[in-house]
């Protein structure tokens, strides 16, 4: 379940979330403008959401929307401005020594470039391994077992474990981040839209890889991406975002069903319809997202919403639960889609 609160009680079945995140912020300094005056931007605005063990929550948005530094705050390749992160019930931001480096062998990201975000210089058996090495699996022959365990889960072979990445393809280098991503044997996963950069015919391959590995090893997965279609197929529950913040979340069906949130109508709209003859009335937004550096007032996404009144540019709205289960940031309850 997707929550909005920032304190929220376990559900009635008594299993609590895997992850939560409570308003959680992060902010570059992008040095001053010609007055002086220092600039910053805004990239995450207090974002909360719970990830409930074995489900997989969709992190969807625009470009420059903050799903990918929300990614990385997750596995600590930047350290949040504010706000917390918890995985079990422990502070992330707090973790340090042996605690921090539980926490990085239970947590861990597929990139989305497969090329760049593997070493050209190391042949496989070293990417994949590394990860075990670092996590006290000194035996040689034991790293060797669990590589080439890890590669035939992915569909990869042993006959390739001398191979350097430039040898692959592009689905099979991915499979390779997939495989070293598994190594360690995590229970939390961020896949930074790892199917963006393939081909359309190898995206279908990987989604279903990576539906079989969650449903086989119990994974809990933060999928993040600009695709609803990949959304619709993959995931449990939907979390939209827009300028760091998020306008919606809530179960994948009902969202993409029923969108409560403007923004996400929006861009279900942007969405072919899977059936010959299918049409979708287009929902174009004017103008361009506004610079991250200098936010608009109130509602960010009041700038370019068809439903926008004047009280939007007052206050920000907070996200609340408008049905059982679905929350949303919006002043307005009347808007009829």
């Amino acid at each position: 379940m997707v929550s909005a609160a920032t304190e929220q009680s376990a559900p009635a079945s008594g299993v609590k979330p895997l992850v939560e995140i409570r308003t959680l912020q992060k902010h570059f300094p992008v040095g001053s403008s010609w007055s002086g005056e220092k600039r910053v931007v805004k990239a995450v605005q207090d974002v909360s959401l719970d990830v409930m063990p074995r489900h997989i929550v969709g992190l969807v948005g625009e470009s420059g929307s903050g799903k990918t530094t929300v990614g990385r705050m997750l596995v600590k390749l930047l350290e949040p401005t504010g706000g917390e992160i918890l995985y079990k019930g422990e502070d992330v931001t707090a973790m340090e020594g042996a605690s921090l480096k539980e926490y990085r062998s239970r947590v861990q990201m597929i990139f989305q470039d497969p090329f760049s975000s593997l070493n050209p210089r190391l042949r496989v058996e070293s990417i994949i391994g590394e990860a075990l090495l670092a996590n006290g699996m000194t035996s040689a022959s034991a790293r060797r077992d669990r590589v080439v365990e890890r590669m035939e889960m992915v569909g990869l072979n042993s006959g390739q474990l001398r191979r350097y990445p430039h040898e692959f393809s592009g689905g099979q280098r991915q499979r390779i981040g997939i495989a070293r991503a598994l190594a360690a044997e995590p229970e939390f996963i961020v896949a930074d839209e790892p199917v963006s950069a393939l081909d359309v015919s190898v995206q279908a391959q990987v989604l279903n890889l990576l539906l079989e590995l969650q449903g086989r090893l119990g994974l809990t997965m933060l999928f993040i991406t600009h695709d609803l279609a990949v959304m619709r197929f993959l995931c449990d529950e939907l979390v939209v975002m827009y300028l760091g913040r998020i306008m919606e979340a809530g179960p994948t069906e009902a969202l993409c069903d029923d969108p409560l949130h403007p923004y996400s109508r929006a861009l279900l709209s942007a969405s072919p319809i899977p059936k010959p003859g299918g049409k979708s009335k287009r929902i174009l937004l004017k103008g361009d997202i506004p610079s991250p550096i200098k936010l608009p007032s109130g509602c960010v996404f009041r700038t370019r919403c068809p439903h926008a009144l004047e009280e939007c540019a007052k206050t920000v709205p907070p996200l609340v639960e408008r049905r059982p289960g679905r929350t949303c940031a919006c002043i307005r309850d009347d808007i009829v889609f």
